[in-house]
């Protein structure tokens, strides 16, 4: 299979803590980099993960608040010093870009690549799209508003079986068609299954970001069958009156919207700095999920094995 991998770079809430810096993360999709929100500390744990800037294409923000945005400005004039080429888009709300266009300008006025702005609706929408994937935007409940995005590979091409297609001295010419699920004629009017010249194609995999929402089923509909989804689980069961207040998920909402929506697996994230470690969110999320992991600095997750909870340090 072809990578497909989260890399978290911070998965806390609210400020930097000695424990965890505010949102951000990174999907390797064939080694193409998308950034997903990029708050304080995401260029360094960039570095600090091995991630190359020059691979970095796209970035997704989710709302604007600081700890989901405030990096942006740093990490764009950092492109622009490392003379980085080529284009770099980023996405967010038409008041993001208002917001934070005259300030790049400003920090990194001599850029050596191509900076473009997409808006993004808060009713969401498909916002990125190329022959391998798509990068789907929807809506979230937070305080103000906010968007999550969602990761989905295209259907892939059915695999060759080699012997059979030397067997019948199939050409170079028809293997593409062949791999889209074509029959092959042979030159005397034969026809020959796809099913005997193939194996069936990897399963198309899908990643699902949602990072600030109050529980809503709303989110489980947007979310349904996703693979891998990451929701955010500010406080554990203890602070719930809270988390509705600020418009935030306890870890066990955040286990309930994993079942409901289906998902093979749950990463839990944006943590509060109230708490010491996140055993008692864990606790709490397996009890209704039992599939469920924890976020982390530098983790990375291998999105092609969501039955798996697997992750490198």
């Amino acid at each position: 299979m072809e990578k497909f991998e989260l890399d978290i770079l911070g998965c806390g809430s609210a400020t930097p803590s000695l424990r965890h810096l505010p949102s951000s993360q990174i999907v390797n999709f064939r080694d193409n980099l998308f950034m997903i929100d990029c708050a304080e500390g995401a260029q360094l744990q960039m570095r600090r993960m091995g991630l190359k800037f020059s691979r970095l294409n796209h970035i997704f923000i989710s709302h604007l608040h600081g700890d989901h945005c405030l990096g942006l400005p740093g990490l764009l004039s950092t492109l622009a010093l490392h003379q980085r080429t080529g284009e770099v888009v980023v996405h967010m709300f038409a008041d993001g870009i208002r917001l934070f266009k005259p300030l790049v300008d400003f920090l990194a006025r001599e850029r050596t690549y191509d900076l473009r702005w997409e808006e993004v609706s808060p009713s969401g929408g498909i916002v990125f799209e190329n022959k391998s994937l798509t990068v789907e935007a929807f809506r979230l409940y937070h305080r103000v508003p906010t968007v999550g995005y969602l990761f989905r590979e295209k259907p892939k091409s059915r695999h060759l079986n080699g012997d059979m297609i030397r067997f019948h001295n199939i050409g170079i010419r028809d293997l593409a068609a062949i791999k889209e699920g074509a029959d092959y004629v042979t030159p005397d009017g034969r026809v020959i299954a796809n099913t005997l010249l193939t194996t069936p194609a990897d399963p198309s995999m899908s990643y699902a970001y949602c990072s600030d929402t109050t529980f809503s089923a709303k989110v489980a509909e947007a979310v349904a069958g996703v693979d891998t989804l990451y929701h955010e689980a500010t406080y554990a069961s203890d602070q719930a009156s809270k988390a509705r207040e600020r418009g935030h998920s306890t870890a066990a909402e955040a286990a309930e919207i994993a079942k409901a929506a289906g998902v093979k697996r749950l990463i839990l994230g944006h943590f509060s700095k109230r708490y010491y470690n996140e055993n008692q969110h864990l606790a709490e999320a397996r009890a209704i999920f039992p599939n469920t992991v924890l976020a982390n600095e530098g983790l990375t997750f291998d999105l092609n094995s969501p039955c798996s909870t697997t992750i490198n340090e």
